[in-house]
C-alpha cells in the first residue's frame, strides 16, 4: 500500500498484491499459565502441548501451504523450536484438538486467520527506542550522510505502528528543516499500515518523545495524540515482502530493527545481504540490539558502532 503524495494524510492505495513475510515485530511471549485458582481444567494450561511435534502431523504441509496462500507467511522462515511451540501453543488457545482442526477453523473464520498473523507478528514499536542510539543517529550519522547527499533516501524495514519511521521523520525535519527527503515504510500487516499512516497515538506510546517534539510534531486529540499533517506526508507507507518483494536501490539510511530474531540463519544471511546492496556505498543500515551481523564484511558491510553497520564501496562485497 501507498498514499500517494496529493491525498489526504492517512489515505493508502493498493501497492501490490504478493507474499508476504514476517516483519518489524516483537515475539508475543508462550502463555504460561498454568494451575491458576479459577480455571477450569479444560481451561488450564498444559506445558506439554508445546513440546508436541507439529511437523510429524500428516497435515503440517498443507496448512503450510495454505498459511503461505492466505497471508504470505512462510512458515519455513522460523526457527523450528519456536514454529512448534508457537503453533501448538494457538492450538490449544482456540480449543482446537489438532492442525487439521485448528485450519479448518481459520478457513471458516477469516477473523482467526487475522488473530493468526497478529499471533507471529506483533505490532509493538515506540517511538526513539533506544533514544541513546537515535542520539548517536542524530548527532553522528544522519550529519555525516547529508555531507554526502543533501536529500535523503530513507526506508524503515517492518515498520510496524510507524514510530520509528516518524521518529527518523522528526529527527530530519530537525536537522533540514523544510527539505523534503524521500522515507518510505513497509511492512506485512495492512491494517497495522492503514493505522501508522493515520500517526494518532497513545500517550503511553510516546515516553520517549520530548515535550518540545510533542509540542511541535503533535495535536492532541480526545482518543490521544495526531501527527501534524506535514510530518504524515513526509512518509510514504507501503505493503512489501521483505524476503521475495523486490528491494529498490540507492537507500542511504535502512532501519530494520527486532525483525529477523525468529528466522532462520539462512533466512538472516539472505535479508542483511540484500539489505546491504540496497544501500549506496557509505549508507548506513541500523538494526536491533540483538540482531549482530557477525560475516558483515563477507557482504559489503562494516561495524561502525553497536547497532549501525555501513555499506563499503562497491567492489567489497559480492553482489547478491
Amino acid at each position: 500500500m501507498e498514499r500517494d503524495k496529493g491525498d489526504a494524510p492517512g489515505t493508502l492505495h493498493p501497492k501490490r498484491p504478493g507474499d508476504a513475510k514476517p516483519t518489524g515485530k516483537t515475539e508475543l511471549p508462550i502463555p504460561t499459565g498454568a494451575n491458576g485458582a479459577g480455571q477450569s481444567p479444560s481451561n488450564m494450561f498444559n506445558p506439554s502441548i508445546l513440546a508436541k511435534n507439529i511437523f510429524a502431523d500428516p497435515s503440517y504441509p498443507a496448512f503450510r501451504s495454505k498459511i503461505l496462500t492466505n497471508t504470505g507467511l512462510d512458515l519455513d522462515l522460523y526457527k523450528s523450536n519456536q514454529l512448534q511451540r508457537r503453533l501448538n501453543s494457538i492450538i490449544h488457545r482456540h480449543g482446537a484438538t489438532d492442525l487439521e482442526a485448528y485450519g479448518r477453523m481459520l478457513e471458516e473464520n477469516p477473523q482467526l486467520l487475522h488473530k493468526f498473523l497478529d499471533f507471529f507478528t506483533i505490532n509493538v514499536s515506540e517511538f526513539f527506542r533506544n533514544p541513546d542510539k537515535f542520539t548517536f543517529l542524530q548527532e553522528t550519522v544522519i550529519p555525516g550522510l547529508l555531507r554526502e547527499a543533501p536529500v535523503l533516501k530513507v526506508w524503515s524495514a517492518g515498520c510496524s505502528i510507524g514510530a520509528e519511521v516518524y521518529s527518523l521523520a522528526m529527527i530530519l525535519s530537525e536537522l533540514t528543516p523544510g527539505r523534503r527527503h524521500q522515507i518510505i515504510a513497509t511492512d506485512i500487516d495492512r491494517r497495522i499500515l492503514e493505522r501508522a499512516a493515520g500517526g494518532l497515538y497513545r500517550s503511553d506510546e510516546l515516553k520517549n518523545v520530548s515535550p518540545q517534539r510533542l509540542t511541535r510534531f503533535f495535536s492532541q486529540e480526545p482518543e490521544g495524540f495526531r501527527l501534524k499533517p506535514e510530518l504524515l506526508r513526509s512518509v510514504t507507507f507501503r505493503y512489501h515482502n521483505l524476503l521475495s518483494d523486490p528491494f529498490e536501490r540507492g537507500f542511504h539510511l535502512i532501519t530494520c530493527r527486532n525483525v529477523v530474531i525468529y528466522f532462520t540463519a539462512q533466512a538472516k544471511e539472505s535479508l542483511y545481504e540484500r539489505f546491504a546492496h540496497s544501500l549506496v556505498p557509505g549508507g548506513i543500515l541500523f538494526v536491533g540490539g540483538t540482531e549482530t551481523i557477525f560475516q558483515h564484511r563477507a557482504i559489503g558491510l562494516e561495524n561502525l558502532a553497536s547497532f549501525f553497520y555501513r555499506r563499503l564501496p562497491a567492489q567489497s562485497g559480492k553482489n547478491p
